[in-house]
């Protein structure tokens, strides 16, 4: 237990034994990259990547990748960076995307999930059914640039398919997922509008492009994650949706 002697205090020789065997998917190799780090760090030694996407140099400024590494298939490339943190770590790449045809094995074996998909389809959603269909609770980590958002999906709970309205598209739901923090905010007189304001020039602009991502909420995000992946695989009590974790800096200037 020496590589996690600095953890003593905040985790306990029990916990810590339970975290190295908690098996935890990675939707996802964008975010999700930070987040492998993070967790591998704090002692969870059994992690599956999944995705089939390749680095490209816009990654760099916020994903857990080098310059050497473009080209390569993120899950590659995660993996040796993990091995070489923790060669004994059982890290699994899966270089593909997630579909129909292979999801349900995918999940299979797993405690934990992170959903850090795209959403250009409905796997997202499906990914998240599946899940609670066999007890997994999920995580949805959010890039909002100077604020990290986490909502956590209860098996048998509420799930984030209850934003969408009737015939509403799939199509760029993070955008969504962010109003839903911030509606929450401005029904308790307690206004984002620094978000508000980012999701104006977003909607604003000409192109149809990715959301804007800062690697300051790339950092955040990935230690609510560690954190409340803790807390699930020891037990402990967990906000779920439709409750949130927010944090930013710009809430505490003063």
């Amino acid at each position: 237990m020496k590589r996690y002697e600095r953890n003593r205090i905040y985790i306990s020789e029990e916990e810590q034994r339970e975290i190295k065997g908690f098996r935890v998917l990675l939707g996802g190799a964008g975010i999700g990259s930070n987040i492998a780090e993070t967790i591998l760090r704090l002692g969870f030694e059994h992690i599956t990547i999944v995705d089939g996407d390749v680095v490209e140099e816009s990654n760099l400024n916020r994903q857990n990748y080098k310059q050497t590494d473009l080209g390569r298939p993120k899950v590659e490339a995660l993996k040796q960076r993990l091995l070489g943190i923790n060669p004994r770590a059982k890290i699994t790449a899966v270089y593909r995307f997630i579909d129909h045809e292979n999801i349900r094995g995918l999940i299979e074996g797993h405690d934990v999930a992170i959903n850090a998909l795209d959403f250009k389809s409905d796997i997202p959603f499906l990914f998240d059914r599946l899940c609670s269909e066999r007890g997994i609770y999920v995580l949805h980590p959010y890039n909002v640039g100077f604020a990290g958002i986490v909502m956590v999906m209860k098996p048998g709970g509420m799930n984030l398919e209850n934003l969408l309205k009737e015939g509403e598209s799939h199509v760029a739901f993070e955008k969504l997922a962010v109003r839903h923090v911030t509606d929450y905010f401005n029904y308790w007189v307690r206004p984002k509008l620094w978000i508000e304001e980012v999701i104006q020039k977003y909607e604003a602009e000409k192109e149809v492009l990715p959301p804007p991502q800062l690697s300051i909420a790339s950092s955040l995000v990935a230690g609510m994650c560690a954190s409340i992946l803790l807390r699930i695989a020891t037990g402990a009590f967990v906000k779920v949706f439709p409750k949130f974790y927010y944090y930013s800096e710009y809430d505490d200037l003063n």
